[in-house]
């Protein structure tokens, strides 16, 4: 009987999973929007983004760290001194190897005996002497000169390592002809990077030697520059491990050197290949060192390997900070950060490039004139929709206060319309509910179940509540609101700043979504006033001005009412601090503190002149400020206005929550529900 067929499944590792759903922008942008409310420009918010990293998601910072613990790690584990211990422990064991076979062999002269004791007790204390001293030491022992061998032939295999990594591990039972074809490749190496030098070297040349050495580059380089590079970092790095060396550990290492598979001509290639290479990569670190203080001694080939991973992550960690000019995400090394740190990191790096991506090109963030990024209008609405949303779930926790949306049928169509939500009483607008419905696709599975016209014989048209839409209608008389919020230094550094402008995005979205008939002006007001629309008034930075013109505030909404003479003036004033400024007559602002008679007298001029024009006139008074107190509430009663004192995490609720009284009680009518959003 067959054994039936199994699967297994896992993770998908080969790169990006081409089945994962698209990233998820919500929370990026929902923390980038509330760091340009702050005051962050957008780059600086999308860069603060990236650096924390979401729920769930390792940030830049967070790699960055661990990038660091990696560096230290690998200098506080290691010594340089590797090679140095292995050629003492064999040089070691072929003298005490040899000492053995000199005890115990009776054949030998006691004169020759003794001379080759005393040889032998007489070695320099240095390593390198020692072995020098012993090159032509005519050993008894076959073991011991094994061993002794075996220190040339590790020291050729540790320089090759060095410059072509794994090449120690390649040669350890190496025969004479491997050793041989190794030379061969390095003469061979060192004449085509001759002739590149030269700008003679052809492509040809570079394909006979990869077809003739190509076992010996893993990397697989498609062009002599490619091979360049490959060789070069990997040099480089030998040389800052040179550098790293004590100069006593160096001095040894030179004079071992000479001893590498016992010949001068590996040296001299190895020599003009270092040269050729460092004339062809100038800009590689050639000069650099490192601090190394561990037990774990490495031999060359492994302490260039160290090296070439610490210059690695020295580029991880400039890539990670992303302090330099045009920095992107995309220059992240995804490879290097895998080998460094694991598969886990680059796959939190490959998500926040995703990111990045995702919101450049998804029309969230646009880019200015001068370079900068900002929240586009469709990232504000989205802003102004979470917003409002937030303000809804504030009104509807008020007790005993339910606010109307008023699009019912009190008012006149507006020639629009919207998707019914729960609670409407709308009347349908059924072209387009019908519209809808024939637009929608329906999937029958038999003749019998189609239910569309066109598609069943003309049995009928088959609406759901999806495919329902109602009719907008707005009060007979439209308003012309003027939100002024005051920009002065108080406003930051009390905290202020961002439920000011979360109010004003709220706001706004609400009028363009909800009261498309109604024009909102929104003005800011420090020691001058001026008009801003909404991107503008939320990528607004802390200003550090001192002065509160609330006088050139609200010319600017008399202006507006002016343009807009059919509508219902609403004037909403939201501050911290009494007037301190006023628009002198030659347009200069005038400050003084505290405020002075003419300031205060050309406020409430300014205030009945709106009275006058039939405005009704809120004040959100922000803060304990007795002076504030007293002052708004004098001029409410002077034109018959209000004053609302909000904690700042419901102002937003209590401006929406005065616009929809003003239309209410001006406009009367509307309908029962409460006001519903997001």
């Amino acid at each position: 009987m067959p054994r039936p067929h199994s699967s297994r499944y896992g993770r998908y590792v080969d790169g990006p999973d081409p089945l994962a759903p698209p990233v998820d922008l919500s929370e990026a942008l929902s923390a980038i929007s509330a760091d340009v409310m702050e005051g962050y420009s957008g780059q600086r918010a999308l860069r603060e983004f990236l650096r924390r990293g979401g729920r769930g998601q390792q940030g830049l910072d967070d790699l960055a760290a661990r990038v660091h613990a990696r560096r230290s790690e690998l200098l506080t584990r290691h010594r340089l001194d590797g090679t140095m211990a292995e050629v003492k422990e064999l040089l070691d064991a072929a003298v005490l190897e040899e000492r053995k076979e000199l005890a115990r062999d009776i054949d030998l002269d006691d004169a020759d005996r003794d001379f080759r004791e005393l040889r032998l007790g007489n070695l320099p204390d240095s390593v390198p002497a020692a072995v020098q001293e012993l090159s032509d030491y005519d050993w008894r022992s076959p073991t011991a000169k094994a061993a002794y061998d075996r220190i040339k032939d590790l020291l050729g295999r540790e320089l090759l390592d060095q410059r072509f990594a794994g090449m120690k591990q390649a040669l350890e039972n190496a025969t004479d002809a491997d050793r041989d074809a190794v030379q061969a490749m390095l003469r061979d190496l060192n004449e085509l990077l001759d002739k590149h030098r030269r700008g003679e070297d052809t492509a040809e040349d570079f394909e006979a030697f990869m077809d003739a050495h190509g076992q010996y580059f893993p990397e697989q380089p498609r062009t002599v520059d490619e091979l360049i590079d490959a060789l070069s970092k990997r040099a480089a790095a030998a040389q800052r491990m040179l550098n790293s060396m004590t100069p006593e550990q160096r001095e040894e290492l030179l004079q071992l050197s000479a001893q590498a598979f016992g010949s001068p001509e590996l040296i001299a290639q190895l020599g003009q290949l270092d040269a050729n290479l460092q004339a062809l990569r100038p800009g590689e670190d050639w000069s650099g060192s490192e601090q190394f203080g561990g037990q774990d001694g490495l031999g060359l080939g492994e302490g260039t390997g160290v090296l070439a991973d610490l210059a690695e992550l020295d580029s991880l960690a400039a890539q990670l900070g992303q302090g330099y000019g045009g920095a992107r995400m995309d220059d992240i090394d995804l490879d290097a950060l895998a080998r460094q740190l694991g598969t886990d990191a680059a796959a939190s790096a490959r998500t926040l490039t995703e990111i990045e991506r995702a919101l450049r090109e998804s029309g969230y963030l646009n880019r200015t004139a001068d370079g900068e990024l900002q929240l586009s209008p469709r990232a504000l609405r989205q802003l102004g929709t979470s917003l409002l949303a937030d303000v809804a779930d504030r009104l509807g926790g008020r007790s005993g206060r339910r606010e109307t949306h008023l699009a019912g049928a009190a008012g006149e169509p507006t020639g629009s319309s919207r998707a019914w939500a729960f609670g409407d009483t709308e009347p349908w607008d059924v072209s387009r509910t019908l519209l809808n419905a024939i637009r929608r696709p329906v999937v029958t599975t038999t003749a019998a179940s189609a239910t569309r016209s066109g598609s069943s014989g003309g049995r009928g048209i088959r609406i759901e509540m999806g495919d329902v839409e109602v009719v907008e209608s707005e009060t007979r008389t439209q308003a012309a609101v003027a939100l002024l919020v005051d920009t002065s230094f108080s406003m930051a550094a009390e905290g202020r700043w961002t439920p000011m402008k979360r109010t004003a995005v709220a706001l706004h979205h609400l009028v363009s979504t909800r009261w498309r008939g109604d024009q909102l002006e929104l003005v800011a007001f420090g020691r001058y006033a001026q008009s801003m629309t909404v991107g503008r008034l939320t990528a607004l930075p802390p200003l550090r001005e001192q002065g509160t013109n609330l006088h050139h505030g609200l010319l600017l909404a008399e202006r507006m009412f002016r343009r807009f003479p059919t509508m219902q003036p609403v004037v909403l004033v939201v501050t911290d601090g009494e007037p301190t400024a006023h628009l002198a007559a030659d347009g200069e602002s005038w400050f003084t503190y505290p405020p002075s008679l003419e300031t205060l007298r050309m406020t409430v001029a300014q205030l009945d002149r709106l009275r006058r024009l039939g405005a009704r006139i809120t004040f959100f008074r922000l803060g304990d400020d007795p002076g504030l107190a007293r002052f708004v509430k004098q001029m409410a009663d002077r034109v018959d206005g209000r004053v609302v004192s909000p904690e700042l995490d419901d102002l937003g609720a209590a401006v929406v929550s005065e616009y929809l009284q003003a239309r209410r009680a001006r406009f009367g009518g509307g309908g029962s529900a409460g006001l519903r959003y997001g």
